[in-house]
């Protein structure tokens, strides 16, 4: 499948690598795939965030609410919401953790100290990002997989990448209006 990557969305694969690493994360994860393409500048990816909401100040903004998603054990609101609905209070375990152990405790990085110098693979949400950029390719009647899909893909997926840019602006379909909606017009319901 990597052979179909664009040079773009090869950059983005190994920034989201390169984001693990600096919060020393054993997997590469979604919100680190979101914080390289966050990173682009110039990709059609970039030009899709600017026009949709989330350029400039908005990208900062994306980064933050992705930063306190990963603060919550990188819990979505849904998530948050069900277990508040069960009488867990997901702020409050937070807080006694970090209260105990330090801010950022529940951030899922490593031990403060301990670097992790092994491969770091990606988790099964973002090896479903990359299959869901080809999904959307394919849908598209598009010949390579850009940073583009891998952001769509990002829109298409229930989790915190989701969350975060619709609350920013930046939806399956804000972007695929941006983007142009290829020759599959409407692929978000036809990868999902």
């Amino acid at each position: 499948m990597f052979e179909r990557f664009t040079k773009d969305a090869r950059a983005v694969v190994q920034g989201a690598v390169e984001q693990a690493e600096a919060a020393e994360a054993r997997t590469v994860d979604t919100g680190h795939l979101l914080l390289a393409l966050l990173e682009r500048e110039g990709s059609r990816a970039s030009f899709a965030l600017t026009a949709a909401g989330a350029g400039g100040a908005g990208r900062d903004s994306v980064r933050r609410a992705l930063a306190e998603a990963r603060r919550h054990a990188g819990l979505s609101r849904a998530e948050t919401d069900a277990l508040a609905g069960l009488g867990i209070d997901v702020s409050e375990i937070v807080a006694r953790v970090e209260e105990a152990h330090g801010a950022g405790a529940m951030s899922g990085g490593g031990k403060p100290g301990r670097r992790w110098s092994g491969h770091r693979g990606f988790d099964r949400d973002a090896k479903r990002v990359l299959e869901q950029a080809l999904r959307v390719a394919v849908a598209r009647r598009d010949r390579h997989i850009g940073d583009e899909h891998l952001l769509l893909a990002l829109t298409i997926l229930p989790g915190v990448p989701a969350e975060v840019l619709a609350d920013h602006g930046v939806t399956h379909a804000s972007v695929t209006r941006v983007l142009g909606g290829g020759s599959g017009e409407d692929t978000g319901a036809a990868c999902a």
